[in-house]
C-alpha cells in the first residue's frame, strides 16, 4: 500500500530532487512558459501552486516562506506583486499551472510538456522568454507578408 508516500522521487537524492523544483520553478516564474519532462511537469505543478497561495496571502511571513523556496528576491516580488494579483489566477482556488503534453523529445523519445501559469500564452510571453538583440533576428509575421507581396509585384513587372 502506498500510504503516505505522495510525490515521485524522479529518480533523484532529496538534494537533487530539491534543487531541481527550485530551478525549475524560478524558470517558470521568469519565463512563465516553460518545456520539461511529463514527471517533472507534474512534480513542478504542485511545488509553484504552492507559492502562488503564499503570494496570494501576501503577508510578511508568507514572503519569507516563498523566499525560502525559491532564494532570489526579484522572483519572490514577482510572484506576490505580479502573478498572485492577476484577474486569471487572484479569482481561483487552486490549479495555477497549466500542462499540455506536446510530444516526444527527438533524442530519446521522453513525453514533453509545456507548463504555464494560466493566462500565459506564448504571444504574451516572448519578451520574457527573448532578449530584445534576439527578438530583433526574428522575422516577424507581418514582414514575411510584406515582402511576398513586394516579390508577387516585382514578378508582374
Amino acid at each position: 500500500m502506498r500510504h503516505k508516500k505522495k510525490g515521485n522521487k524522479l529518480g533523484r537524492k532529496a538534494s537533487h530532487r530539491k534543487a531541481l523544483l527550485k530551478n525549475l520553478a524560478k524558470s517558470l516564474i521568469q519565463y512563465e512558459i516553460i518545456q520539461t519532462t511529463d514527471t517533472k511537469a507534474k512534480e513542478l505543478r504542485r511545488y509553484a501552486d504552492k507559492l502562488i497561495t503564499l503570494g496570494k496571502r501576501g503577508d510578511l511571513h508568507a514572503r519569507r516562506q516563498a523566499f525560502s523556496k525559491i532564494g532570489d528576491k526579484e522572483l519572490v516580488s514577482k510572484v506576490f506583486d505580479d502573478l498572485a494579483q492577476r484577474e486569471e489566477i487572484a479569482d481561483r482556488n487552486g490549479g495555477y499551472t497549466r500542462v499540455i503534453k506536446i510530444g516526444n523529445r527527438k533524442s530519446d523519445a521522453a513525453p514533453i510538456s509545456r507548463v504555464s501559469w494560466v493566462g500565459s500564452d506564448l504571444e504574451n510571453t516572448e519578451e520574457l522568454r527573448y532578449p530584445e538583440h534576439i527578438r530583433e533576428q526574428f522575422v516577424t509575421e507581418e514582414e514575411l507578408i510584406e515582402d511576398d507581396e513586394e516579390g508577387e509585384e516585382e514578378d508582374r513587372d
